[in-house]
């Protein structure tokens, strides 16, 4: 009798892992935004043996609430898709932000005027290092009330709101494309002006500074400490992880993941409602021993 439920798959060893890198929402999460007590035990057990455990995500500082506790040692995590590095030890509302890789705002009313004009309807939001703002018809989809609306253009200008700031990110949502679609028309639309990628179900994309991805932080953080990507396990599910588990030496699509993810990943694991990642971290840890 085979079993419906896909193991993981472990691709030839290479080195010894000394940094295991996981997306949070879809992969280290469950559904329910919460952190498995056999999943805190893994992180844990890693940390015990010597293997950094870096939450690398497309969520901004102040959504790291769910797992600032789970950080461990170094306390660091790479938000908004590799725009931050971001230290939590301070707690919630107390993070401080180690390094800041900022979308140029001529960049972003560059990608902003040319999604415009290649996907009429486009709706926008600007996340900076503490502040969010939106245009007026953005939705609601994060429970939280923006520091001003605004058109894109004005929260954008030279002497907009948060003007002082970074400008992290910039969201981009469309109410009827297809996901994907809109995904590959941004990327032609904008080309080498900015990075863009999503990591949500519905059309909304993320876009960031040209050459901002999880991927590139990711290897800036591990350079600083000696550690080559040989020594990286990463993990992942959405479009967003791709360019990371490609740059890892050994790297799992969950069981839930998009197809892209599937196909850049060298293994498998299972999904995240499952705990999938720490499976996959048990094994390590089990092969140090």
């Amino acid at each position: 009798m085979t079993s419906a439920t896909r193991q993981p798959e472990t691709p030839a060893a290479i080195r010894p892992p000394r940094l295991i890198a996981t997306d949070l929402d879809g992969t280290l999460l469950r559904d329910d935004g919460q952190v498995s007590p056999r999943t805190v035990a893994a992180l844990a057990a890693a940390e015990d043996a010597g293997i950094e455990v870096f939450f690398v995500t497309g969520r901004p500082a102040r959504w790291m609430d769910a797992v600032s506790d789970h950080v461990h040692g170094h306390g660091l995590a790479i938000c908004g898709n590799g725009a931050a590095v971001v230290d939590l030890h301070g707690g919630p509302g107390a993070h401080r932000f180690v390094k800041v890789r900022e979308l140029a705002r001529e960049n972003a009313l560059d990608a902003v005027r040319l999604l415009r004009e290649a996907a009429p309807g486009t709706m926008y939001a600007v996340e900076q290092t503490y502040g969010f703002h939106q245009e007026p018809e953005y939705p609601k989809m994060h429970m939280e009330i923006p520091d001003s609306l605004a058109p894109a253009e004005e929260l954008l200008a030279p002497d907009g709101p948060g003007a002082r700031e970074p400008v992290l990110k910039i969201l981009a949502y469309h109410r009827t494309l297809d996901p994907d679609a809109f995904l590959t028309l941004a990327r032609e639309a904008i080309g080498a002006r900015a990075s863009v990628t999503r990591s949500s179900p519905s059309a909304l994309l993320e876009i960031a500074g040209p050459g901002i991805s999880k991927a590139s932080t990711l290897a800036l953080c591990c350079a600083e400490r000696g550690i080559a990507p040989e020594e990286v396990v990463a993990f992942g599910d959405m479009p967003n992880d791709v360019e990371m588990l490609t740059w890892a030496g050994r790297s799992y699509a969950m069981g839930n993941a998009h197809p892209d993810v599937v196909a850049a990943a060298s293994g498998q694991t299972v999904a995240n409602n499952e705990d999938g990642v720490a499976v996959v971290i048990e094994k390590l840890v089990a092969e140090r021993v």
